[in-house]
């Protein structure tokens, strides 16, 4: 319901000030003073909450330019780190890869050494069951040497030969 005061009418006149409550014959006046109150007060109100939601807006934009900069200064700071790692990383494959080669290295010349030592150990082996078979055949080549002159001996000499042969010894060692 629009209760609007009015001034100008005929039934002011008549009646002295009062209320019109005929939506038709109020109307522009209604309006008039609808509008004015709400541009009064209305404007400080909406001036006020816009106010606010633009300080709002501004704290929050503020705040996203604060949370951009401090996330590419620790984008930077990880990107230096990453680098870092990534060098130190380079730096451990370079150090693993001389260190197998010396390694390596190591292993063939120690291999080599071993190989070397056992030819040696096995010329020395060969060389001494040589010797071994060597001496072993000498000692049956004697043996068999004095067996055959034994049996030879014994075959040759009977016992009137071997009395003057043992005494033809005993006359050279000075008998």
């Amino acid at each position: 319901m629009w209760t609007v005061f009015y001034l100008a009418t005929e039934e002011a006149a008549e009646h002295g000030f009062g209320l019109n409550f005929d939506i038709l014959e109020a109307n522009i006046i209604n309006l008039a003073l609808l509008l004015g109150i709400l541009v009064y007060y209305g404007g400080q109100v909406v001036g006020k909450i816009l106010n606010e939601r633009r300080a709002k807006i501004e704290a929050e934009i503020q705040e996203a330019e604060s949370r951009a900069s401090k996330a590419a200064s620790e984008l930077a700071k990880a990107q230096q780190n990453l680098a870092q790692a990534q060098e130190e990383a380079k730096q451990i494959l370079a150090s693993g890869e001389q260190t197998s080669q010396r390694v390596k290295e190591e292993i063939l010349a120690k291999g080599k050494a071993e190989v070397e030592r056992m030819k040696a150990t096995a010329a020395a082996d060969v060389s001494t069951e040589q010797d071994k078979a060597i001496a072993e055949l000498r000692q049956r080549t004697v043996a068999l040497a004095l067996e055959r002159v034994e049996g030879q001996l014994k075959e040759r000499l009977d016992d009137h030969k071997q009395e003057r042969l043992i005494d033809r010894c005993i006359g050279q060692l000075g008998g």
